[in-house]
């Protein structure tokens, strides 16, 4: 189930949403946070905030596609990427807070889907070109996340209360941050880009999707005083994953996208 132009995406992100309120399943919680972020990336088409809107839709929708795929294939049963796998896999542990939910959709998403989506669309030109925009995907995202993060603490006071007092709110997405950066998506869709022979492009994907699963380990393992944080913001987070996917969606609601 491919989608063809952003307001496919839009919908398709809106199917996944509802079923995950139906089968009360934590998969909406990502999906709610990137439909967010792909109506910031149709609003802001035609406002001179993009360089190229015609490339943007497309890298937009042929973005969102490896995670539609991702998504659709594991209900499946099917093979996806390790680091989707990753994510589907630890998403079921009942212990995972929200705003971890997120970032294990991020980490795949950005560390891996995104480098591959730039250097497919660069394809013959240059990567330098799409640099910009690239960045500016990364930046609605990352705002969003850090809005969201703000806005849940205030219908979930244990969240950023707790973290505060442990001296790890900002150090829990700095750490992440960088990580994200080191050997970031970009200089990863350079070499893939720079790459002509399709076995060595397979084996660079190979190479970077073992990199990114073994990545989720940063979200989720923090040491024995982090899981007693984490379990503890974890009952704050009332009712089921259905409600929290409720609350999600009117705390992203009120989320803006960076400023023009």
């Amino acid at each position: 189930m491919i989608a063809k132009t952003i307001d496919e995406v839009i919908e398709l992100l809106g199917q996944i949403i509802q079923d995950s309120k139906l089968e009360n399943s934590t998969y909406g919680y990502f999906a709610a946070l990137y439909q967010k972020v792909t109506i910031c990336i149709k609003e802001n088409l035609n406002t001179n905030y993009f360089d190229d809107d015609a490339r943007m839709e497309k890298l937009d929708v042929e973005f969102a596609n490896r995670y539609l795929s991702a998504y659709f294939e594991h209900r499946k049963g099917r093979r996806v990427s390790d680091s989707w796998q990753a994510g589907f896999d630890i998403a079921k542990n009942p212990s995972i807070i929200v705003l971890q939910h997120l970032l294990l959709g991020m980490n795949a998403h950005i560390n891996l889907d995104l480098g591959i989506t730039a250097a497919d669309i660069a394809k013959d030109g240059e990567m330098a070109e799409l640099e910009a925009d690239f960045n500016r995907i990364n930046e609605i995202l990352a705002t969003l996340v850090e809005e969201v993060q703000n806005n849940l603490g205030e219908i979930w006071p244990f969240l950023l209360k707790i973290l505060k007092w442990s001296k790890n709110a900002d150090d829990y997405m700095v750490n992440f941050s960088m990580y994200l950066a080191r050997d970031g998506a970009w200089r990863f869709a350079n070499r893939l880009h720079q790459e002509q022979n399709p076995q060595g492009r397979e084996a660079l994907i190979a190479q970077r999707d073992k990199q990114i699963s073994e990545l989720t380990c940063l979200i989720t393992d923090h040491g024995i005083v982090g899981r007693i944080i984490f379990a503890i913001i974890r009952l704050g987070e009332k009712g089921s994953a259905a409600d929290k996917i409720s609350v999600l969606q009117r705390v992203i609601e009120k989320a803006d996208a960076p400023a023009l």
